[in-house]
């Protein structure tokens, strides 16, 4: 009989307990979620125009995309011209900016075209991005 109890107790003994351990992934899990920088992308790979000029816009909550073919992107999705803007100005809020990337070889009249259309559904704030050149 006494051999018996010893065997229970050593069975009980070699469980593993996994709470510091579940503790220890759980704050891991914070950590990324609070160090996490979430960038903005257009959607489509964008050759800008360089400018030395150019200056950063942190505030952009809208991107505007023009590709080579004249086909416009909000946020990802491709979007008629002709509705571009009132897309943009629905997902607009307050004082939110508008960042129009414009490939470098897209025609300059589909960007007025973007541009006209955004101020017209009443979007202020709009930029256009260029890339960092050398002075």
């Amino acid at each position: 009989m006494r051999r018996r109890r010893s065997m229970e107790s050593t069975a009980e003994s070699t469980e593993v307990n996994l709470t510091p351990m579940l503790d220890v992934v759980f704050i891991m899990l914070i950590f990324f979620i609070v160090t996490t920088s979430f960038i903005k992308e257009s959607g489509v790979e964008i050759d800008r125009p360089e400018s030395s000029a150019a200056s950063p816009r942190p505030d952009a909550q809208v991107l505007v995309a023009v590709t080579p073919e004249g086909a416009v992107w909000v946020d990802g999705r491709p979007v008629d011209l002709h509705r571009v803007g009132q897309t943009v100005a629905d997902i607009v809020t307050g004082e939110g900016a508008v960042v129009i990337q414009a490939d470098r070889d897209a025609t300059t009249g589909v960007l007025i075209e973007v541009m006209d259309r955004l101020q017209k559904a009443g979007v202020d704030q709009v930029a256009v991005a260029a890339s960092r050149g050398e002075p």
